[in-house]
């Protein structure tokens, strides 16, 4: 990977943050992540993310108990603006300037996401916590990261997981499973690559904002990702299928 990037979006996981306790968020988890994304914001790079919300509801797998699965995804969307405050408060106590904007009006505790205001905070140097994914149900959150990253002229979307990278199988499920160093937009689409839902992978690869998938549980990855260390997959137009 190589170089420094100046602009990022980490995309966090709602089961982030519950730092895989049972509750939906371990308060020693949020300040850890807090603490690297802190760490990257000192050094200049400006920094927004978007967290999903399937540690307390995900609409997809609510609808399949009768709920109407646009109901679901809006509680689902309601979720996220409680991890971002959540990591709001985190990031506050150590020193650091936020502003979380959200999609869905919930003027009490957010401002409303507005491109040019995001935009805005960035380029002051805030952290933007962009909450309630699209706004709109039947979307993912990782969607809502690729929008937002493309929307924020962000240099690269990073892809907060539990493993190091993009595999050709499940490695849980697969001992022999193979992880790739980089991996071309196509070939993810083509192979059905579990990176990020394919919405996801088609607006990038539209737009042609790379990808880094990595792993959240080792520390200092974020801070590694946004050096261009080599610390998980790379996903971009240019990067030829490559295996570790």
């Amino acid at each position: 990977m190589g170089k420094q990037y100046e602009r990022i979006l980490l995309k966090l996981s709602g089961e982030a943050l519950a730092g895989g306790s049972k509750e939906p968020l371990h308060p020693a988890t949020l300040e850890t992540i807090a603490g690297e994304i802190r760490e990257v914001a000192l050094t200049g790079t400006r920094v927004a993310v978007v967290v999903g919300g399937g540690n307390m509801v995900r609409g997809a797998t609510i609808s399949k108990a009768g709920i109407d699965r646009a109901q679901g995804d809006s509680m689902g969307m309601l979720a996220t603006v409680i991890n971002a405050l959540a990591l709001q408060d985190a990031l506050e106590r150590m020193g650091a300037e936020t502003r979380v904007l959200s999609a869905m009006p919930v003027a009490q505790v957010a401002e409303p996401y507005i491109r040019r205001k995001a935009k805005s905070y960035l380029d002051k140097g805030r952290v933007v916590l962009l909450a309630a994914g699209t706004g709109n149900p039947y979307f993912t959150t990782d969607t809502a990261a690729a929008l937002r990253a493309i929307e924020l002229k962000c240099d690269v979307l990073l892809k907060a997981t539990k493993v190091d990278g993009v595999y050709d199988a499940d490695p849980v499920q697969d001992p022999r499973a193979e992880r790739f160093d980089r991996l071309t937009f196509h070939e993810v689409l083509r192979r059905g690559l579990g990176v990020m839902d394919l919405t996801a992978v088609s607006l990038c690869k539209e737009n042609g904002l790379p990808i880094v998938v990595f792993d959240l549980t080792v520390k200092g990855n974020i801070r590694r990702a946004v050096s261009g260390e080599d610390v998980g997959t790379l996903v971009s137009d240019d990067a030829p299928e490559e295996r570790s």
